[in-house]
């Protein structure tokens, strides 16, 4: 058993703090993190990069199946894939084999942990500006009137230029412990126009450039023949004040604007994972919350007809679902493409693990950002569909931005 020292102060952890000691343990550059409501793991070292060749998203998981192959032959016992899956086409996945992989029970905190360690001295640029994103939505909605699409989900980002390197794993222990309920992410990534990968087994060269976030959306995960996603649409801000906080989350339980959003995901979702089950369960939807945000949810669960089909092949299938893309989803992709004025690289693609006997967990890669020395791109997005109103939605991106700027110890309007 390896041994890992902790400087996480473990006051607010109950007994076991080995999920903890994880967390502490997450290099930038070296590791790969996944905590979730189910258990920590950490994956660091690289074996291997499947090679870019194998990682277009035609094919994906056959791909990954051969690469498993291989992995084999060079005698990697029980391999898995950890990495990302970017929203588009325009970049190839970026999944590794890793050399060692630690897994604890998930954290199990007290409370929840208030951010640690001074803010950023840091410049912010939104893009696009405020005002330009409701036009930009106001955009989408003459579209959705004329009635060749439902929805869109359009986001906006924020630049930040900060005076020195940022600390990314101050901020990833910061999201964990301030939302232990969400899926907390790390993924190392080659620099920006950098290979960072080679075509085959051995050493690999470390990356200095960090994919991070804390997702409420469990994409899909599988377990044996057991299969659970819990798709999310619908959302309104959290407030301070009990009484109107709980009042916000009886709105939403009850808008009819949301749960037609909500409803057009779910079917989606269903309607994807049902050719791969023999059994899917797709209860009523409930009202779940984060740190910043109450949310539309509902866990989808069934039973596999096939025990080769893998998690990666079934978050392939649902990806990406209307929850960060829209519908129909190529046209809404078009729009997103038209309207958008940045790329969205690896933000609402998909992020998680799949091992060779087909077991993983994959999730939405949203409350996101990506790092890269003294710069950080934050995301955040809002489902436009009849009935938006282009402040609301400028107002409810500003509140899931939320949650990576407190991790951040930055506490500003966007």
């Amino acid at each position: 058993m390896t041994t890992i020292d902790s400087d996480i102060d473990s006051i607010d952890l109950v007994a076991d703090d080995a999920a903890a000691r994880l967390l502490s343990a997450y290099e930038a550059g070296s590791s790969f993190l996944f905590s979730t409501p189910r258990g920590v793991l950490l994956a660091r070292g690289v074996a291997a990069t499947v090679p870019k060749t194998l990682c277009a998203r035609e094919n994906l998981p056959q791909r990954v199946a051969e690469f498993f192959n291989s992995a084999a032959e060079f005698g990697h016992r029980n391999p898995m894939v950890v990495g990302a899956v970017p929203f588009g086409n325009n970049l190839p996945a970026h999944l590794v084999l890793p050399e060692d992989v630690l897994r604890a029970e998930p954290l199990n905190l007290v409370v929840p942990r208030t951010p640690r360690g001074g803010g950023l001295d840091c410049e912010v640029r939104p893009v696009p500006a405020p005002a330009e994103y409701e036009r930009g939505v106001s955009r989408v909605l003459r579209r959705l009137e004329e009635g060749e699409l439902s929805k869109v989900v359009l986001a906006r980002s924020l630049e930040l230029t900060a005076a020195e390197p940022i600390d990314v794993r101050t901020v990833l222990q910061n999201l964990a412990l301030a939302d232990p309920a969400s899926y907390t992410f790390a993924v190392d990534l080659p620099k920006r126009g950098e290979d960072g990968t080679r075509d085959s087994f051995g050493p690999q060269p470390l990356l200095q450039r960090t994919f991070l976030g804390a997702s409420p959306e469990l994409l899909v995960s599988r377990r044996g023949m057991r299969v659970r996603s819990n798709p999310m649409a619908g959302s309104r801000p959290r407030s301070a004040d009990p009484v109107e906080d709980r009042r916000r989350a009886a709105e939403l339980s009850t808008s009819d604007k949301d749960l037609r959003e909500h409803r057009a995901v779910v079917e989606a979702v269903a309607e994807a994972l049902r050719p791969y089950c023999r059994e899917l369960r797709v209860p009523e939807p409930s009202v779940i919350s984060t740190a910043a945000m109450w949310h539309l949810a509902t866990e989808v669960t069934g039973e596999l007809r096939d025990p080769e089909t893998s998690s990666l092949e079934l978050a392939d299938a649902l990806h990406p679902t209307p929850a960060v893309c829209g519908t129909p989803v190529q046209r809404a992709r078009d729009v997103i493409a038209e309207t958008e004025p940045f790329e969205r690289g690896y933000y609402a693609g998909m992020v998680g693990w799949c091992d060779a006997a087909g077991d993983g967990e994959w999730v939405v890669a949203i409350r996101c950002a990506d790092v890269e020395d003294d710069s950080l791109r934050l995301y955040a997005g809002a489902g436009i569909v009849a009935g938006s109103d282009p402040a609301d939605e400028l107002a409810e991106t500003s509140a899931k931005f939320r949650t990576a700027l407190s991790a951040m110890g930055l506490d500003q309007a966007v």
